[in-house]
This record gives C-alpha cells, structure tokens and sequence, in this order.
C-alpha cells in the first residue's frame, strides 16, 4: 500500500540505426600551431616556477636578516650591561 510504484523499463528499439562516420579533414602541410601553443605553455610555467622559487629565497634573505639583526641588539645589549659593571 506504502509502497512506490517503479515505472516500467522501456524496451530498446529492436531497428539498428547506422551512422555515417565522416573523416576529419587532414591538416594543412603549413606552418604548425601546436608547437607554439607548447612554447607559450611551458613559458608561463616556467616564469611561474622561477617566480615562485624567487619569492622563496627572497623571504628567506629576509627573515635572515631579521634574525641576525635581532641576535646583533641581544649581544650588543649584553656587552653594554658587561662593560657597566
């Protein structure tokens, strides 16, 4: 009573029906396309990974820097509080 009523499963049409397979037309023997969509690619990647790699050691000379900057205050205060005793 509470249960749903599946549709019934339609039958395939027993005709077959061919296609007619057209061939693509062959390219033209001029200059190729291809290679200088690769070209283009592989340049974007790689100004994208040099970029990146750049960026990288950019903030890694600076948070050197810091470091050492910071580590330089912490000694010279401790020399200055040396020398006034």
């Amino acid at each position: 009573m509470f249960r749903p009523k599946l549709p019934d499963v339609p039958t395939p049409p027993t005709t077959t029906v061919t296609h007619q397979q057209t061939q693509a037309p062959a390219p033209s023997p001029g200059r190729p396309v291809a290679p200088y969509v690769g070209v283009g690619v592989g340049a974007v990647a790689a100004v994208v990974v040099v970029g990146t790699v750049l960026t990288a050691l950019l903030a890694a000379v600076a948070v050197s820097a810091i470091s050492v900057a910071v580590a330089a205050v912490v000694l010279r205060l401790l020399v200055n509080d040396a020398n006034k005793r």
